[in-house]
């Protein structure tokens, strides 16, 4: 296959392929009608780094828009002042601090846009990234809606077939879209519900005519009550000690529940009945019924990966502010998939043949509650590149929780699917073992791709433009840097890059960037680190 070079820009979770019949694992991606492309101009990315460091009277947001007007023809922004609006400060363990800025147009919110102005601990500027609509800088364009924001939300809910019940409020967001190189007046709307076909549907409706713009889906997926010690048995036999509660329920009397308050300024773990709504409540604290193993097991890793952000990166739950840890097993009827749908983790039981439940994986929930992660941090669009960099990170911290191997899914994986050779969903360290879906193939070699040379150009419609197929390529890469400093350090790189320099629209190059000046912040340039992380790079073919 021709060489494929690195787009400047690019947007839950697995596709496979076999003779046996399957779902998508880890987040169905309906096919919708709209199938153009995103437009890959409109948010220029960028990394300007320091060589000389200048000191700064303070490393407020004040001073990093005062350096990005002195620098606007280094930095390529020709009006700081009037286009950025501050979004959040931000300030690390390593002293560092960082700004983080939204571009606007007359006061809108220009989608996929972000600028980050970074400080070291003696307040001078090492580093500025992030991408820039530098069109919309120069347009005239007029932000004065005329439609309105619950019309735009009837036509959103009318263009996804959403259900009258939704799972969450709808949010409507006023924007400026750049999109088929047309920049639009938009509102973002954020439609959620579940179902036979759940969908955190993003839907940008023309504010003028009302039209829908463009659309993806992004699923990424009374009395004191006292937290105690319980056991459990898991999905593979494992017996489970767990954190649960009891409490007084009218009717029932003593109950102990699946839900864990035991954490200081963690609003807790929980663990529902899907079909039923409902915390997994026993007359014990036992759960060892067969209908609660899925259970158990959800309750149990959510706890596990709770601890190792908290532990490892000093991140407290998903949010980093405390939120609720919601879990919902026994979803659907043989469903084959898990999924994060920006708010709670949702697992399937499987078909018994291909998977089993999918709850049964630790690193199945690690990899759906990183997209929390990710949501509450770089929030990755979720198509073409930035889609495949969000899937790949859900990936790799699935591995490093998970450390037994390199492999995401081999606890789920059913009988039939072992039988024709299956193990796992995908593996980091040897992508092309696992064939891709029959829709994919003329895309491609018909494997999973390990180099760039294997990239999928795919079209919106399939896997959101190759978010799950084209990620093996940043966890090979990922897995080849942590063959050369372990898995402790690859964690801590890959935290800072996704938490610190990421965008919404980072593509792989711009990921390649991140992640080296994390391995610099954290360890030192030109150190061993460093090096690493530009080696796994190099290896996979993303070079710039």
């Amino acid at each position: 296959m021709k060489k494929r070079m690195i787009a400047p820009i690019a947007l839950s979770t697995a596709l496979l392929a076999g003779t046996l019949p399957f779902s998508n694992v880890l987040a169905k991606q309906p096919e919708v009608s709209i199938t153009k492309k995103w437009n890959e101009n409109a948010n220029v990315p960028l990394f300007v780094k320091e060589k000389q460091l200048e000191k700064r009277t303070s490393s407020t947001s004040s001073d990093a828009l005062n350096y990005l007007e002195e620098k606007k023809n280094k930095v390529g922004i020709k009006n700081p002042k009037a286009n950025l609006k501050v979004k959040k400060v931000d300030k690390d363990n390593l002293g560092m601090t960082h700004v983080r800025f939204n571009q606007t147009k007359s006061g809108v919110l220009v989608e996929g846009t972000e600028v980050l102005v970074h400080y070291n601990e003696n307040n001078e500027v090492i580093a500025v990234n992030g991408s820039l609509n530098s069109e919309i800088e120069e347009a005239t364009l007029n932000t004065t809606p005329t439609l309105s924001g619950e019309k735009a939300l009837q036509v959103a809910k009318s263009s996804v077939d959403a259900p009258a019940q939704l799972q969450y409020d709808p949010t409507t967001e006023l924007v400026v879209y750049p999109f088929e190189g047309e920049n639009s007046l938009a509102y973002k709307v954020n439609v959620n519900f579940h179902g036979e076909e759940p969908g955190n549907w993003y839907v940008f409706v023309d504010a003028k005519s009302g039209k829908v713009i463009d659309q993806y889906n992004a699923i990424m997926d009374a009395d004191e009550i006292k937290t105690q010690t319980g056991t459990g048995t898991g999905v593979l036999g494992a017996h489970r000690l767990l954190h649960i509660s009891q409490n007084k329920m009218p009717e029932q009397g003593t109950v102990f529940q699946l839900a864990d308050y035991s954490h200081k300024n963690l609003s807790g773990i929980f663990t529902y009945d899907a079909k039923t709504g409902s915390l997994f409540t026993s007359n014990s604290a036992s759960f060892k019924k067969d209908y609660d193993r899925a259970a158990v097991d959800a309750h149990y890793n959510s706890e596990t990966v709770y601890h190792y952000y908290l532990d490892e990166h000093g991140r407290n739950s998903l949010d980093d502010k405390g939120m609720a840890i919601n879990s919902y097993v026994h979803y659907g009827t043989d469903y084959n998939n898990a999924f994060w749908d920006g708010r709670q983790m949702t697992y399937g039981d499987g078909d018994g043949s291909f998977m089993i439940s999918l709850s049964a994986g630790l690193d199945v929930a690690a990899h759906e509650m990183t997209h929390g992660v990710t949501t509450n941090t770089a929030n990755l669009q979720y198509r073409f590149q930035p889609g495949a960099l969000n899937e790949a990170f859900s990936d790799i911290f699935g591995a490093l929780i998970d450390d037994a191997n390199w492999e995401i899914g081999e606890d789920i994986m059913g009988p039939g699917a072992k039988a024709d050779g299956r193990e796992s969903l995908r593996s980091l360290s040897d992508p092309s073992k696992y064939p891709v879906g029959a829709a994919y193939v003329a895309y491609g070699n018909g494997k999973y791709p390990a180099h760039m040379d294997e990239f999928y150009d795919l079209p919106r419609n399939l896997d959101n433009g190759g978010v799950h197929i084209n990620s093996s390529i940043i966890n090979r890469a990922a897995y080849l840097t942590a063959q050369d400093i372990g898995r402790e350090k690859l964690g801590k790189i890959y935290y800072r890059a996704l938490s610190t320099y990421l965008t919404p629209t980072s593509d792989f190059s711009a990921a390649r960037k991140a992640i080296i000046q994390s391995a610099a912040d954290l360890y030192g340039q030109g150190s061993p680190e460093a090096a690493a992380a530009a080696n796994g790079f190099d290896k996979v073919g993303i070079l710039e």
